[in-house]
């Protein structure tokens, strides 16, 4: 490394004293020289060896994941308490440094500790912090507190509690999702926390699959959860966990219905957890959609799912997600908030009032629902969409509301009737599928600012069979694609597949709805 490194001109004057006590220190017998076992085991301990070798350091049990780190003010070592020297000041700072919000791990490259028990005691800058004892200020540099237990005496296991499993998209919400994913990392224990962008969520429900009681916290958008979903089915677990929201995406309509709130605003974490424990179950329908074209050479854009947890919609709303989808993946630094996309999407909507590509709806489908046919003749239509929840486009009831007296009634499997169907309610638990029509953008808009209670009602129905005959565009949970025209036998249609227990931030149970 020495001789790579002088052969390029590098100035070595500084990194061989470091190098030459890391060497010292992986060499357990001090014999000189480093036997292969010495050579693996330090290269498994020695931090500043992998940091300095640009290896990846995992935080597992509670460790400390280093990195390197240049400060331009007076800093201290947190383990021999001296103050970093020269002129780049470099040490070493690990992810625990979200403490109180301003507090570091900080060490010199030549110091590492790993190895964690009960506490990790560190001296740290807590001066705008009171003893937890004395309850008196902290001075700078003369307090004690733990890295990973939160300045508490002991840690003992509460009883009737669910460990919580936690999965993080940091793409969401511009730069929150990366924020949230270091916060959660230092309020749980690591291993309990995964960046989907690192192995999706098969690593950590692998870890939990043995686990009988246990909660999943899904931070993203409705994209996100969906994935978490298909991947629990998949997943071979004791017994599948229930999942609650922290809302980063953009319309975020399931984390609505289960009253996560639209998006995360930056409070509390750990008031969120709490919340978790304290939330009631529900159960959620999730629907399977098989989709065949007429012609199998014309394959249009792949279906991105094939599973139904929020809705399902074709036409003018489905287009101008299509076209948002489009121009983000052309140009994704224009998308990195929620603010801005929802302003992408109020211009896209206006383009799309006035091209109204979508016109004339009803020439070009038709809809089966039980073998029933649905009329729709009658309506100028832009959109159909099939709800499995009331909240669509970002928070919409495109169904409306019923009395409550109506929803204890014994459901039917298909409704036609108009009269019917205005006392027919909506649940997320009665197998049952809302198909509503949508006459344009300004009606969409209309239904979202509460100038207009509902969408027109169409059917609902436990099996839906859409049969297209042109290329439309349509979206599945937010997700959209172009389809080509179905017209062949089987055809494409909607049925009750299973259901997911889903957490609600309800703590009351009147809240849970029979069907």
């Amino acid at each position: 490394m020495m001789q790579a490194a002088e052969y390029l001109g590098w100035d070595v004057t500084e990194l061989k004293p470091v190098l030459r006590d890391m060497l010292k220190a992986i060499d357990i017998d001090s014999s000189g020289t480093l036997t292969q076992q010495e050579w693996i085991q330090g290269g498994l301990n020695n931090i500043p060896l992998l940091v300095l070798l640009g290896l990846k350091v995992n935080k597992l049990y509670g460790q400390h994941v280093w990195r390197l780190k240049n400060f331009n003010r007076p800093t201290y070592c947190f383990v021999c308490q001296n103050m970093m020297l020269g002129l780049r000041k470099q040490g070493l700072s690990c992810n625990c440094e979200f403490i109180n919000d301003n507090l570091f791990y900080l060490i010199h490259e030549h110091i590492f500790n790993i190895d964690c028990s009960v506490h990790d005691w560190i001296s740290a800058d807590c001066e705008s912090n009171k003893c937890e004892i004395c309850h008196k200020k902290i001075k700078m540099l003369t307090g004690k507190s733990c890295a990973w237990c939160h300045r508490m005496v002991s840690i003992f296991p509460v009883k009737d509690t669910n460990p919580l499993l936690v999965f993080v998209n940091p793409k969401s919400g511009g730069k929150q999702g990366k924020r949230v994913l270091r916060k959660f990392q230092y309020l749980l224990n690591p291993r309990q926390v995964y960046n989907l962008d690192n192995g999706g969520p098969n690593p950590g429900l692998q870890f939990f699959q043995n686990l009988h009681k246990c909660r999943v916290l899904v931070c993203g958008g409705d994209g996100t959860v969906g994935w978490i979903l298909d991947a629990i089915d998949k997943a071979d677990m004791a017994i599948r966990p229930p999942v609650a929201i922290l809302p980063l995406g953009t319309g975020n309509d399931l984390a609505r219905c289960l009253h996560w709130g639209g998006g995360y605003e930056g409070s509390d974490l750990t008031e969120i957890i709490k919340q978790i424990e304290k939330s009631i179950l529900v159960k959620m329908d999730r629907w399977s959609l098989h989709v065949i074209p007429a012609d199998t050479a014309d394959e249009g854009d792949p279906v991105p799912n094939d599973i139904i947890n929020n809705y399902f919609s074709l036409g003018v709303d489905a287009s101008i997600a299509h076209q948002f989808h489009v121009m983000r993946e052309k140009n994704p630094q224009k998308f990195n908030s929620r603010a801005r996309n929802k302003l992408w999407y109020f211009q896209l909507a206006t383009s799309e009032t006035i091209s109204a590509s979508c016109r004339n709806l009803k020439e070009c489908l038709t809809i089966e629902c039980c073998g029933v046919p649905v009329e729709l003749s009658r309506l100028a239509l832009e959109g159909i969409a099939v709800l499995n929840i009331p909240s669509m486009h970002g928070g919409s009831n495109l169904w409306g509301e019923t009395k409550s007296a109506e929803k204890l009634k014994k459901r039917q499997e298909v409704t036609v009737d108009p009269d019917a169907l205005e006392m027919c309610s909506q649940d997320m638990n009665d197998k049952l599928l809302e198909v509503v029509g949508l006459e344009s953008v300004v009606e969409m808009g209309q239904i979202y600012t509460g100038l207009k209670s509902k969408a027109h009602h169409l059917v609902q129905a436990a099996h839906i069979t859409i049969r297209t005959y042109k290329t439309l565009p349509m979206q599945i949970d937010g997700e959209p694609w172009m389809q080509p025209p179905c017209t062949s036998p089987p055809l494409p249609h909607a049925e009750y597949c299973d259901y997911s227990v889903m957490i609600s931030n309800i703590h009351t149970p009147d809240f849970i709805i029979s069907s």
